[in-house]
């Protein structure tokens, strides 16, 4: 078969060399080391926070390029397609009315809450105090809220900038999420700005803020109780 000068088959080789060339090849240090092979995979700029932002669930580009301030669009999409080609994440279409395209982490993904929550507690000593130029979301106090909590159960977060929600101890799916708890949490923490990031930055323990009162802690179940406990 024959269309416009190209046969058959030159027009499916031509389509899999312009294919091959949008795949952006895969940058190794070509080091037989685990922590250098982890680095091939997650080691580009913004990954890690691309990861940090679908440990919250499934997400559309829009969303992500929205809670990622600072990234370009051509390079969200160009690490979408590397975490994808790496096993990091998976694409897949939103059935009717939704019909969008949305992002979320395989089990290979996921697994990487323990280095972000590692990554999270070597960095309390960065944070300082908070620049004119830093960007804030509420939802990026969940992790060190989490690192805070112990137990299992599903907590709503309540501060000034909006509401999140954590799911403490959870070993599979999404670890929080934007907005207030899908059902009846097991405690509703209920603080501000500056008690959050003092926490978040490792200067003042959750138990300590509840027992000053800068944390309200309401709800029966037991994450809840043992928060009250004196």
């Amino acid at each position: 078969m024959v269309l416009l000068g190209f046969t058959k088959w030159e027009l499916g080789k031509s389509n899999n060399m312009s294919r091959l060339r949008r795949m952006s090849p895969r940058r190794s240090y070509d080091q037989y080391c685990s922590a250098a092979r982890a680095l091939d995979a997650v080691g580009d700029r913004w990954t890690l926070l691309i990861v940090r932002e679908l440990l919250a669930g499934p997400r559309r580009y829009t969303d992500l390029h929205a809670d990622l301030p600072g990234v370009s669009t051509d390079v969200l999409a160009s690490r979408l397609k590397d975490m994808e080609r790496d096993g990091l994440t998976t694409r897949r279409r939103l059935p009717p009315p939704g019909a969008a395209y949305v992002y979320e982490l395989t089990p290979r993904g996921t697994a990487l809450l323990p280095v972000l929550q590692s990554l999270g507690t070597w960095g309390e000593a960065e944070l300082g105090e908070r620049r004119p130029t830093d960007a804030v979301r509420a939802h990026w106090f969940a992790l060190p809220l989490l690192r805070a909590l112990d137990g299992e159960g599903l907590v709503e977060v309540r501060l000034d900038e909006g509401r999140f929600h954590l799911r403490v101890g959870a070993e599979q799916g999404p670890v929080c999420g934007d907005g207030p708890a899908p059902g009846e949490p097991d405690a509703v923490l209920s603080l501000d700005t500056d008690t959050c990031t003092a926490i978040g930055r490792g200067g003042l323990a959750l138990s300590d803020a509840v027992r000053a009162g800068r944390v309200e802690v309401t709800g029966e179940g037991m994450l809840a109780k043992a928060l009250r406990e004196p």
